[in-house]
């Protein structure tokens, strides 16, 4: 079993930055893709970033020049930065991995609000 903690949601004023932080631990042999998903209320859980273990990337398209995907493979840690916050990207933030069999794990959700 892999274990997720996620930290740094909050809120934050439009225009402001937090950072998303997620720890992986536990039966780890292996880490490959690392990725942000989020999901508002009445919404659909949807791909903010991903990361591959190489360090490729991919960014939703409303994400693309605010938000940076990054990662420790040392610290089997995912960042993610997030810029120009606006009052839309208010969610439930989850991280996710896919283990070196390509399983998910899911952390708990960190919740990130936006105010106008």
């Amino acid at each position: 079993q892999v274990q997720l903690v996620e930290s740094g949601g909050g809120l934050v004023q439009a225009g402001g930055s937090l950072r998303l932080s997620c720890a992986a631990s536990g039966s780890i042999y292996r880490i490959n893709d690392m990725g942000w998903y989020r999901q508002a209320p009445g919404k659909q859980r949807e791909l903010v970033a991903a990361i591959t273990r190489g360090g490729t990337t991919t960014y939703a398209d409303s994400m693309k020049g605010r938000f940076t995907i990054s990662r420790d493979n040392a610290k089997n840690t995912v960042y993610l930065q997030m810029n120009s916050l606006k009052p839309e990207d208010a969610a439930l933030y989850y991280c996710n991995v896919k283990n070196w069999r390509w399983v998910d794990y899911w952390g708990q959700g960190t919740q990130v609000t936006v105010s106008s």
